[in-house]
């Protein structure tokens, strides 16, 4: 059975925009609607041959389930039920990443222009996640820069769900980072 590209776009970027909703107000819901788009578009980059964005999806997974336990923990640690061991949890993710990207680079022909620019996104979003993960504010201003970077090659590649989408996720992100910012001035009034 082949699924159409466009369905597999659709989906995907629905799933995107109820997660930004979510995120916007650090709610972990996000994370599962973060997840459940990563099989659409899974699908859509492997059937294109877009091989460092299926493997970004790959990453994205495990930035989801990791980030849905960090803030688990973080949560408890907040009320004063448990402690962790910080610099463990926060770069477990990192290392499997980076392998997942190492691979994904090493299977992609770099003798196509395009693919440059995927690098470019790809690299851009797992920094991105990371500030995401810790829950930074300066996370947002590089999603930002991740749209811009897709956009121009999801022009390119002829997905218009995925490129249009792009401007929405920008503007969103224009607003979590407003809100962050707010959080994170809050925060430091009250220490």
């Amino acid at each position: 059975m082949t699924v159409p590209p466009l369905l597999l776009d659709l989906t995907g970027g629905a799933c995107v925009l109820v997660s930004l909703y979510f995120l916007w107000s650090k709610r972990a819901v996000y994370w599962h609607w973060s997840n459940l788009s990563l099989l659409p578009y899974f699908l859509l980059f492997l059937s294109g041959g877009q091989w460092m964005l299926a493997g970004l999806q790959v990453t994205y997974l495990l930035f989801g389930i990791h980030g849905l336990y960090l803030w688990h923990l973080e949560a408890r640690r907040a009320r004063g039920e448990i402690r962790f061991n910080e610099p463990l949890w926060y770069g477990v993710t990192w290392v499997a990443s980076l392998l997942i990207f190492a691979y994904t680079v090493a299977v992609t022909d770099f003798g196509a222009a395009w693919n440059w620019v995927q690098f470019a996104a790809v690299t851009l979003a797992l920094v991105a996640n990371f500030g995401t993960t810790r829950r930074w504010a300066w996370s947002w201003p590089v999603w930002i820069a991740v749209n811009a970077v897709q956009a121009v090659f999801f022009w390119h590649t002829g997905y218009w769900v995925l490129f249009a989408l792009q401007f929405v996720l920008a503007g969103m992100s224009v607003y979590g980072w407003r809100e962050w910012r707010r959080d994170e001035a809050r925060e430091v009034a009250f220490a």
